[in-house]
């Protein structure tokens, strides 16, 4: 349906093309409305939230991520959708009726005053929030391949993509995520903070979708912040999500699939020993070096059914 809320931003790692094989995997009590609360500690693109949300019903829904760039334009399509879409029409407006270099003229300028204000912001100084997340839409959607970067200095640094008149926001769309944001708890926090939420009366189902653990012969995009996170990391998480069980939440996580590309590594059988690995196709290509071009698979490791 067109007026159900989808990703409005370009982001790594995103979920849209799993969502049909998800719904194999998600516990039978989601189905049956005995599930009544949500949590996304690593929202990102938040596709996985938007497909459940337009199906089903919860009491409350808290979504975070470490990203403060993303959970700020959540947060402003959020409260301030009237004065964000009035800010990037004229924006889109523009930018169409301009030839390619003046095209990348525009974006250079959009991205330098960009940085100025998340300087400000950063730094917690006054500063336009909602001019800021309307100039970072644009630079998501006109940026080279959608990418988020920063440098040394925290300042965003990916080059102009070259994009025929992007569509730099559909109106009804970012309308349909304002709505499905309603009474939603966004954080932007350590993801181990959501865990305040987790309520075994209202039965709590977390879906994390961690930045993935790298395949040793691909390039896997693995920071997406100023953080990066590591194999000490991916241990970490795997000790928490064991946490989670204990508490009876209900839990499916994503990450990658190491036998694409090394059929001896057990990581994930190792650190989550006891609970149920699945794989689904992630539609994308890997290059190896002994099995050449071929399409890989995906982990989904749940805590159900019992």
């Amino acid at each position: 349906m067109s007026n159900e809320a989808k990703p409005f931003l370009k982001w790594a790692g995103g979920k849209r093309r799993l969502l049909n094989q998800f719904e194999d995997h998600y516990p039978e009590e989601l189905r049956t409305g005995k599930i009544k609360k949500y949590v996304e500690p690593f929202l990102g693109g938040g596709a996985v939230f938007f497909g459940l949300q337009s199906r089903y019903k919860f009491k409350k829904v808290v979504l975070n991520d470490i990203n403060h760039e993303l959970m700020l334009s959540y947060k402003v399509v959020q409260n301030n959708i009237e004065e964000l879409i009035s800010i990037l029409k004229p924006i889109e407006e523009n930018f169409n009726k301009m030839n390619f270099e003046s095209q990348k003229v525009e974006y250079y300028r959009i991205r330098k005053e960009y940085n100025i204000e998340k300087l400000k912001i950063d730094k917690n100084e006054p500063a336009d929030l909602v001019g800021n997340v309307a100039k970072f839409i644009f630079l998501n959607k006109t940026c080279f391949n959608g990418l988020y970067r920063l440098n040394k200095k925290g300042m965003f640094n990916v080059p102009f993509g070259r994009y025929i008149r992007p569509r730099i926001f559909d109106e009804p769309k970012l309308r349909a995520v304002n709505k499905a944001l309603k009474n939603v708890i966004i954080m932007c926090e350590d993801y181990r903070n959501v865990e305040k939420y987790v309520d075994i009366d209202e039965n709590t189902f977390l879906y994390i979708d961690p930045p993935y653990r790298p395949l040793p012969e691909s390039v896997s995009f693995t920071s997406y912040s100023k953080e990066d996170f590591l194999e000490n990391d991916q241990i970490e998480l795997s000790n928490w999500f064991k946490y989670l069980d204990e508490m009876g939440a209900y839990l499916m996580l994503s990450n990658s699939d190491p036998t694409n590309t090394d059929p001896k590594d057990r990581f994930f059988e190792e650190h989550y020993a006891g609970f149920k690995i699945d794989k689904v196709s992630a539609g994308r290509i890997i290059n190896s070096r002994v099995n050449g071009r071929r399409k890989i698979t995906e982990l989904v490791i749940k805590n159900y059914p019992k």
